[in-house]
């Protein structure tokens, strides 16, 4: 990830790498949060899992349509209010293990924005096809 042209000066220039954060019981269940991982492999001494929180989800996104993915993670996100002060007029990565519509990505980077971050740069390990529209 890290070679990509445009990865290296977007991870220089950030203040923090944020990782996409898990529901607490896909933590539990999981016992590890893959975007966490990549975040401190990528930026050990940026990387950040507890700044940006997630509601509990009782919906599963897999199969659903980009309008459905886009309901499901509607407020979804927030910042810990604790830790705005580290977001506020940041540059800031978000990163996430897998992105199939964006919708989680789009939600969580837009709750980086309303707590104030200057700018946010999305990276995802990989890219899926949205299941077709039915």
């Amino acid at each position: 990830m890290r070679h990509a042209p445009w990865v290296e000066p977007a991870i220089e220039s950030a203040s923090l790498v944020v990782a996409m954060p898990l529901s607490a019981s896909r933590l539990r269940e999981r016992g590890f949060n893959q975007a966490f991982e990549l975040a401190r492999h990528l930026a050990p001494g940026k990387a950040d899992a507890h700044t940006l929180l997630r509601i509990e989800q009782a919906t599963h996104q897999v199969g659903a349509s980009r309008e459905d993915r886009l309901t499901n993670v509607r407020d979804a996100f927030w910042v810990d209010a604790t830790r705005i002060d580290r977001v506020r007029g940041q540059r800031l990565v978000l990163i996430d293990d897998v992105m199939t519509t964006g919708a989680s990505l789009h939600e969580a980077a837009r709750a980086l924005k309303s707590a104030g971050a200057a700018h946010v740069t999305g990276m995802v390990f990989a890219r899926t096809e949205a299941p077709p529209q039915r």
